[in-house]
């Protein structure tokens, strides 16, 4: 487990007590030294930060035309004629900032489901010289930024994740983004968070340095349109000695999210100093990541998402686990490009109407 994030993702699944969470959190804190991985291409770097995954941001209004959604989205998630179709009608601008140290991060758009949402950022020195050291990129540095901001906005269960992006590595610009899943609808509310020290991984020294001091403080409405489509309701699939039932599975071309209940409330292990226990770790594959969901296109390509991130929630009274699984996707997939979705073996088609 290498970042803040993971720790708020293990967190979320295993719904430890909250001075468990706290010491989770603080060790995570000293403990995220180097950078984590993500199935991007190798120009984004994990963010390594201490800060929840929604944190999502922005201050005071920039003056100016914003740029479109699709302008913003479209190199990191697909520039194919459909994907910008969707993404122009589901994304929002935001188009404010905060500056700090010489530096400026502006929340640049928004787009997202009923359940997860995606933020880009846009992080630029303001003296117009290189953005990272001379002969350094994101890989190198291991780029990490702190702060405990917490997105008011999202509420219940939650997990995401964040990276930055860099195009251009000449220019005084890079770009973050950071992805939110919640167990309870995300598309309305107000955004707050705050972010400081902008630092990088001294390999030599094996430690981190500062490289931009500051603080920002981010605030904005989160607002956009969701157009997911909700199917299944009833079935039930059995694996690993427990039934699960399917409640309700929700697809949208940026995300997916499965909710389903299992037939025995899980029992997590008290263990100390905030670690998980080999017993709590295969509850967690029982209940979890052993649940398969595969998503065809209509091209027949398969991806593979069992490996979500989600959330369990025990009701000792019914002697169920009520279970949530899923997140955003790699790339933009319209709805008229995916064929089906299969939930634990259970397939369900994909209506285009």
């Amino acid at each position: 487990m290498s970042s803040l994030f993971d720790y708020k993702k293990e967190m979320s699944e295993l719904r430890f007590t909250e001075n468990q969470k706290k010491a989770l959190a603080a060790a995570a804190a000293s403990a995220a030294r180097t950078p984590a991985k993500r199935r991007r291409p190798v120009f984004r770097t994990a963010l390594i930060a201490a800060a929840m995954a929604a944190a999502l941001a922005v201050g005071s209004s920039a003056a100016g035309i914003l740029p479109s959604p699709a302008e913003i989205f479209t190199p990191l998630f697909g520039g194919a004629a459909a994907q910008t179709e969707v993404i122009d009608k589901i994304g929002r601008p935001i188009g404010a900032s905060d500056s700090d140290g010489g530096i400026t991060i502006t929340a640049d758009a928004i787009m997202g489901d009923e359940y997860n949402a995606v933020i880009v950022y846009t992080l630029t020195r303001d003296d117009g010289e290189r953005f990272l050291p001379e002969g350094e990129t994101l890989e190198s540095t291991g780029l990490m930024i702190g702060g405990f901001g917490g997105a008011s906005w999202v509420k219940g269960g939650g997990h995401g994740s964040s990276w930055f992006v860099d195009e251009d590595p000449e220019d005084n610009q890079i770009q973050l983004v950071e992805t939110a899943s919640s167990d309870v609808p995300l598309t309305r509310g107000n955004a707050t968070a705050e972010f400081e020290d902008l630092r990088y991984w001294d390999a030599e020294a094996e430690r981190d340095e500062l490289l931009y001091p500051g603080k920002w403080k981010l605030r904005f409405e989160v607002d956009y349109e969701d157009c997911s489509v909700h199917l299944g309701g009833g079935e039930t699939v059995s694996q690993d000695g427990l039934s699960f039932t399917i409640d309700k599975l929700t697809v949208s071309p940026i995300a997916v999210k499965a909710d389903y209940t299992a037939d025995l409330a899980v029992v997590w292990d008290d263990a100390p100093s905030g670690r998980q226990s080999p017993e709590d770790a295969r509850q967690s594959q029982r209940f979890l990541e052993n649940i398969e969901i595969l998503l065809t296109k209509t091209d027949g390509t398969v991806i593979d998402l069992s490996g979500s991130g989600g959330g369990i929630s025990p009701d000792y009274d019914a002697n169920v686990s009520h279970c949530t699984k899923g997140g955003v996707l790699d790339e933009i997939i319209p709805l008229e490009d995916m064929a089906s979705i299969s939930v634990g073996g259970v397939v369900y088609e994909i209506p285009h109407s």
